[in-house]
Order: C-alpha cells, then structure tokens, then sequence
C-alpha cells in the first residue's frame, strides 16, 4: 500500500504546509539527509486550545501524544511539499522531540510516543528512528509540544 493510501486508510489527508512563523526554511536537504524544521501542532495553521500550555496542569498527557502525533503530520506536509512523493523517504533517522511541561513532569517520552507510534503505524520499518524527548519551560505560541525530524531519502 502506498503511504498516501495508507495516511486515508487511518483517517490522515495532507494539506498544504504552513509557512514558517520565523527567519528559516521549512525543510534543508545535505545530501541524502532532509531535516525538517520544528514542527508544532498546528492545524488548518491554527494552534486549537487543546494544545495549548503545560503537560500536565493544563494539557492532559493524551492530548499531548496527540498534538505529538500532529506535529508528525505537519511534518509529512513539509516533506511531500518538498519531495512531491512520500514514497521516496528510504528511512527516518531522528526525531527530537519538546516536551512544554511542568517542572515536575517525567512522562516526556509518553508524550514523544505519539510521533514515534504514529511513524512505526504508517511507514514500518523505514518509520524506526533514534529520539530524543526533551522537557523545556516553554515553545513557540504557547505549543505544548515541537517535533523536529531527520530523515533519508534513497
């Protein structure tokens, strides 16, 4: 099955990227190697109330996994726009993964969990990467999380 395929078989459709909110590009390639910029939950370039604030006094850890598992998307919307065919990636490599949290919240991989699942979920083993989850005091707009993602292309 093909990744567009299977993205619709789950219920993802791409859309067009949203423009950088910053001084960078979307999306660099070295190589063989693309590095995405950090992605953060946005959606139809909105950031929803739910995934706005701190993991866990204002944003459940489930809602977090989710805006996690957006960012991702966002991500592949940077990567098709850039690639114009997700079948070209041959693997990903890292994801890093900002966790806006409380200070004593420890669950930051829970949270970066749902970049990784939503990864292994539609591409398989070329969706198996390296991670790093980071707990930080705060991201841009208020995000409760940021996804930034290297990957390779054949």
């Amino acid at each position: 099955m093909m990744i567009e395929e299977k993205l619709a078989s789950i219920g993802v459709t791409l859309s067009n990227p949203t423009q950088p909110i910053g001084s960078y590009v979307p999306i660099l390639q070295s190589g063989k190697l693309i590095f995405v910029s950090g992605q953060i939950p946005l959606v139809a370039g909105s950031l929803p109330e739910k995934y706005v604030g701190k993991v866990s006094s204002q944003v459940s850890i489930n809602d977090a996994m989710d805006a996690s598992k957006q960012c991702t998307i966002n991500a592949l919307e940077q990567i098709r726009k850039y690639l114009n065919n997700l079948e070209k990636i041959s693997k990903f490599v890292k994801i890093s993964g900002y966790v806006n949290s409380d200070p004593s919240f420890k669950d930051h991989p829970k949270v970066i969990n749902g970049a990784s699942d939503f990864l292994l979920e539609v591409f398989g083993e070329k969706g198996r990467h390296t991670r790093v989850a980071i707990g930080v005091n705060s991201l841009p707009l208020d995000s409760v999380v940021e996804i930034d993602i290297l990957f390779e292309v054949a």
